[in-house]
């Protein structure tokens, strides 16, 4: 239910789950990487929605050193785009693969940049 919650809300709303005063996306960072273009922006950043949820496809059924290559993968696109939250989470599991907490971390953290990348594009 949180999760529609968060879907319907604009995505500068006090409401979001993400921290107080933090985005998903670091928006200065992908103005720099887009050199300030607007259309290129959202088309990367639904690229990298695309990219994300087919790599936490390989990340939950992977083990060892596939799901540490896939995080790796994750981690390089999320600051790509500036998902910050993303490639934390994606680098902790590149460092420990084993750890099967973090996986539903990196879960959470990828709905949450994809929530936001789709109220951007409404």
């Amino acid at each position: 239910m949180a999760a529609l919650r968060i879907a319907f809300e604009a995505p500068d709303s006090p409401g979001n789950s993400a921290a107080i005063g933090r985005k998903p996306i670091d928006f200065a960072h992908l103005s720099v990487q887009t050199m300030g273009d607007k259309a290129l922006e959202i088309e990367v950043l639904q690229l990298f929605a695309r990219q994300a949820r087919q790599i936490m496809k390989d990340i939950v059924e992977g083990e060892g050193t596939a799901r540490a290559q896939a995080a790796h993968r994750l981690k390089g696109a999320a600051l790509a785009v500036g998902a910050v939250d993303v490639a934390k989470t994606a680098g902790a599991i590149e460092h420990d693969p084993s750890d099967m907490s973090l996986p539903g971390d990196l879960s959470a953290a990828v709905l949450e940049a994809e929530l936001f990348i789709l109220k951007l594009c409404r």
